[in-house]
């Protein structure tokens, strides 16, 4: 019998706010948020994140955001290298092409979501998930959405369609 590799999953988490959030959020929303998520899959040895650009990848902490603020144990998977990377390629030739990148609903977090479920069928941590909608709940957050709406998040990385 064949013995099969498995490979860990972690998830990086970021605040891109580093920390103002956590300080400014109950005064301008009306509500407390512990910081503004960015999030990457770390597996096969790259750590792989969705930005305005696309799919891209680093090295762990390779992105000018440094070291995570935490990290999620996600478990492991059985998934090979190259099997992720065809489907890396289909999910940035549709679902995730820079165009699509939107800061509330097709964001790093829908990705890293939908990347954890394929590789170990967890899902990421719901306070980062549902920080969209928390924000867009308070009137602050609804008068800045025009704004908001258009800030695309780039934090380094090469872009997967790349490196083919």
């Amino acid at each position: 019998m064949d013995q099969t590799d498995s490979y860990p999953v972690k998830l990086y988490i970021y605040d891109m706010s580093r920390g103002m959030a956590r300080q400014l959020s109950a005064v301008m929303l009306g509500t407390q948020l512990d910081g503004i998520w960015h999030t990457g899959i770390v597996v096969h040895g790259k750590e792989f994140f969705f930005m305005g650009e696309g799919i891209s990848s680093c090295p762990p902490c390779g992105t000018p955001l440094g070291e995570p603020d935490s990290v999620v144990d996600l478990g492991s998977t059985e998934v090979p290298a190259e099997l992720f990377m065809e489907y890396l390629f289909s999910l940035a030739d549709s679902t995730y092409r820079g165009d699509k990148y939107n800061l509330f609903e097709h964001n790093c977090n829908t990705f890293s979501d939908e990347v954890a479920q394929f590789l170990t069928g967890k899902k990421i941590p719901s306070y980062i998930t549902d920080l969209p909608s928390d924000v867009l709940s308070t009137p602050f957050g609804q008068a800045l959405r025009p704004l908001l709406d258009s800030i695309v998040i780039n934090p380094g990385g090469t872009n997967i369609t790349g490196q083919r």
